[in-house]
């Protein structure tokens, strides 16, 4: 192990202890991620790698605490093959701490030569080592998760991108005026209060539609967002469960009813989160 894996074991003790998630195992690759918790590791790492493992090195003693029972933390080295995501550069060789969970009757994973991708932070004045963002951030690389971190890491640094949602504001009801028509706007609150805005539409005969709004201007030729883009992943995963009460406080009973009936609308069209990581 180099000399600065004792500096940098301190330093990942808090990142690297897994008390839930995955692990790697050698069937791991069947069972990657969803779009929501691979987006969630995506948005946390600012530094995300394509490596091959070099070496590994079991930590015992107190360096090795907090470790689940049964589990084994691991020293892990690993020659750097490709920079997904990270500003400024990185070393050809990394090193990082992991905590395996034994995949049969206590037997562990070889890890050595196997090609990841890890999602991580840099530790703070120690070169060329890493703070995996969560237990489960070492990913076995395999074309699809290779193609849909990069997608991700891409949309979330575009001009456009949209920002996290934090709530929701004011919801609006205008009737039409034919029975069965109108329309309803609702309006998301925003990390960085970029105007978002949720409509739907009701004509008699026809299905609703809706459209979500990145500007003050909603365009009436723009609809849902595809499912598993970063736009969906925001919504579906960052909006409340039901209208709160004070979004349609200013609304009479039938529209603020009908307000609710349309934002659940949108709810059921999105989809669920698909989250599954603590």
């Amino acid at each position: 192990m180099p000399r600065l894996l004792s500096a940098a074991i301190p330093l990942c003790l808090a990142i690297s202890v897994a008390a839930s998630g995955q692990v790697l195992q050698p069937s791991a690759a069947a069972t990657a991620p969803g779009f929501a918790d691979l987006a969630d590791m995506v948005l946390a790492a600012p530094v995300i790698v394509d490596a091959t493992i070099r070496s590994t090195a079991r930590i015992k003693g107190n360096e090795a605490a907090g470790v689940v029972p049964g589990h084994q933390r691991q020293y892990i080295e690993a020659d750097v093959g490709a920079l997904i995501r990270g500003a400024g550069g990185t070393p050809a060789r990394v090193g990082y701490l992991l905590d395996l969970a034994p995949y049969a009757a206590g037997r562990f994973a070889k890890l050595k030569k196997t090609r990841v991708i890890a999602l991580a932070r840099p530790v703070p004045q120690v070169p060329g080592q890493l703070q995996l963002v969560a237990p489960d951030a070492q990913l076995p690389w395999t074309a699809d998760t290779d193609a849909r971190v990069r997608a991700i890491a891409k949309a979330a640094v575009a001009a456009d991108a949209p920002p996290p949602v934090n709530g929701i504001g004011n919801a609006f009801h205008v009737p039409g005026a034919l029975p069965g028509e109108g329309e309803t706007q609702v309006f998301v609150a925003t990390a960085d209060n970029t105007p978002m805005s949720l409509s739907i539409l009701r004509r008699p005969g026809e299905r609703p539609r809706w459209a979500v709004a990145l500007s003050e201007v909603v365009d009436e030729a723009a609809g849902p967002p595809p499912r598993d883009t970063l736009l969906w992943y925001r919504l579906a995963c960052g909006l409340p469960a039901a209208l709160p009460d004070r979004a349609t406080a200013t609304l009479g009973a039938d529209d603020a009813a009908q307000a609710r009936t349309d934002y659940a609308f949108v709810l059921a069209q999105l989809g669920p989160c698909g989250r599954t990581r603590g």
